[in-house]
């Protein structure tokens, strides 16, 4: 028996060993965190090395395909393959209100959405670690400085240190993709919650990488309430501001007062 990779999925399955092994070395188990959430195990290629490692390994895949598959060569998973979307599920419905890192081989079609997930999840959610399309990948680890430092970037690294682990090339997948792949390492960071409106963090965030060829001031000129800001960010483009600089830039912006016309 064997799985046929599902284009709209975006399936691409690993069949090289060596970098299955290699990926799951890069799980650390942050603050000892044992119990692992696979999204998207496919025929279990990652799988097989993460529970050899010894680990409370559970496994969510939406391909109907997939999960007889697993039951049938993965008896350690009997009772913990959940056939579901993890973009959809209630996931403490199904794993419950402990600490889990979540692991990968993310279809790429979906791996932003996947992030943001966790997100919201963030205080349950120790380490996630997996691979994503090369390009994304890098987009999350970018220091502030550079055009790939984005709206990812600042969401993922507000919460998580992020590490660029290694570059996966095509040819180990079945089928290929046509790109590169990355595999990056995130690990909680010690903020439980940011020090501002963190729904206005993210709006300030948002609107500041929406027209990131524009300086702050232009790109928020819509939260200034008309106020003439005199601050040095204002003359900056977002891509140079670091998280604590968005922090910074979010505080000001929620103490500014209507200017009466």
């Amino acid at each position: 028996m064997s799985v046929k990779a599902k284009k709209h999925l975006g399936q691409h399955f690993l069949k090289d060993r060596g970098v299955c092994q290699r990926i799951s070395d890069q799980y650390k188990e942050h603050k000892g965190c044992k119990k692992v959430l696979e999204v998207g195990p496919g025929m279990g290629a990652l799988t097989e090395f993460l529970l050899a490692r010894d680990l409370d390994v559970w496994a969510m895949e939406v391909d109907r395909d997939s999960v007889p598959y697993l039951n049938e060569h993965f008896p350690a998973l009997h009772g913990k393959i959940i056939e579901a979307d993890f973009l959809k599920i209630d996931l403490k419905s199904v794993m419950g209100v402990e600490p889990y890192a979540v692991v990968g081989n993310f279809p790429y079609n979906i791996s932003s959405q996947i992030l943001f997930t966790c997100l919201e999840h963030r205080n349950q959610i120790p380490e996630i670690m997996g691979m994503f399309q090369r390009e994304v990948a890098q987009r999350i680890a970018e220091k502030p400085g550079t055009k790939k430092y984005g709206i990812l970037s600042v969401f993922m690294q507000a919460y998580y240190d992020i590490e660029y682990c290694f570059t996966v090339d095509e040819h180990v997948f079945d089928p290929p993709p046509r790109v590169k792949s990355g595999v990056i390492r995130c690990i909680r960071n010690e903020r439980e919650k940011l020090p501002c409106d963190e729904v206005l963090f993210k709006q300030v965030v948002k609107m500041s990488f929406n027209q990131r060829r524009k300086t702050i001031r232009n790109s928020v000129k819509a939260l200034l309430k008309g106020n003439k800001v005199d601050h040095e960010f204002m003359a900056l483009r977002p891509e140079t501001l670091s998280v604590d600089q968005f922090v910074e830039l979010t505080q000001l912006i929620d103490g500014l007062s209507p200017v009466e016309g």
